[in-house]
C-alpha cells in the first residue's frame, strides 16, 4: 500500500461539530523511517494546548487486531538513547514490529517525564543521582508522581477506526484507558528489552509502586535481553 492509499484510509476529519470529541485530526504526511514507510498524522486537543502524533502503517481497517502502542514522550530515551529507562527501546521495538506486520499505530503523547516536563525531569534525575527513586524525586520537587492522562490517546485510536487491538504496553493505566474507550484488547504484547544496570532501580520502582507489568531478572542476569512490556 502506498502513502496515498494509507491517507485515504485515515482521512483528515474536522471534529468540532461533535461536542463529544476532544481531539481533532489536522495534518498528515508521509514519513519514511529506518524501519519502513509510515504515515505521520497530527492531532490537537480541543480542550487543552496538547498536541499528539500518530504513526500509522498499512490498512488499519483491514487488519483484524493491529499492533498499537501509546508512547509517552521521553526525550532522554527516545532521542538521546539513555539507559536510565527502557522508553527508547520500547519505541523502536514497536516501530520494527509494526513495520514487520505492515499494520499498526503508535500514538505519541507529548507529556515528557510523566507530565512534569524536561527541565523538571532533569532536576528529578539529579535527585536520583543522590539515591532517590523516580517517585521520591518527584515528591521532593513537590511534583505529582504521574500527571499523564490517556483518554485522548484512546480517542485517537477510535478516530483511526480501531475497535480491537494488540497493545504493546506494560502500563495498567494505558490498558484501562483503551478498554474504557470501548476498544477490545485481544492481546498484550511483550517485547525483548536489553536491561542495563542504570535502569534497574527505575524499573523496580515502576513495577512495585506503579503496578507496571514488568518481568525483572535476578541481578546476575543484568545486561541480558529480557522479555517485558
Amino acid at each position: 500500500m502506498n502513502f496515498y492509499d494509507m491517507c485515504e484510509a485515515v482521512p483528515i476529519r474536522k471534529l468540532r461539530s461533535n461536542p463529544e470529541k476532544t481531539v481533532e485530526q489536522v495534518a498528515a504526511a508521509r514519513l519514511p523511517t529506518e524501519f519502513g514507510e509510515f504515515s505521520i498524522i497530527g492531532f490537537r486537543s480541543l480542550v487543552s494546548d496538547e498536541e499528539f502524533i500518530a504513526l500509522t502503517r498499512g490498512n488499519l481497517q483491514a487488519a483484524k487486531a493491529p499492533l498499537v502502542r501509546i508512547h509517552s514522550q521521553c526525550l532522554t530515551g527516545d532521542v538521546f538513547v539513555s539507559t536510565k529507562c527502557d522508553c527508547g527501546q520500547q519505541l523502536r521495538s514497536a516501530l520494527k514490529s509494526i513495520a514487520d506486520e505492515n499494520a499498526g499505530v503508535i500514538v505519541y503523547q507529548q507529556q515528557e517525564g510523566r507530565g512534569i516536563g524536561i527541565i523538571n525531569k532533569i532536576r528529578a534525575y539529579a535527585l536520583q543521582d543522590e539515591g532517590a527513586d523516580t517517585i521520591e524525586a518527584n515528591e521532593r520537587l513537590g511534583l505529582a508522581v504521574d500527571l499523564r492522562k490517556y483518554a485522548q490517546c484512546a480517542e485517537i485510536l477510535l478516530i483511526l477506526g480501531l475497535r480491537q487491538v494488540r497493545l504493546i504496553s506494560n502500563n495498567p493505566q494505558k490498558i484501562a484507558a483503551v478498554e474504557r474507550a470501548g476498544i477490545k484488547i485481544v492481546d498484550r504484547i511483550q517485547h525483548p528489552i536489553r536491561l542495563y544496570p542504570a535502569m534497574l532501580k527505575y524499573l523496580k520502582t515502576k513495577k512495585t509502586n506503579l503496578g507496571h507489568l514488568i518481568s525483572l531478572p535476578v541481578e546476575a542476569e543484568v545486561g541480558c535481553v529480557n522479555q517485558h512490556g
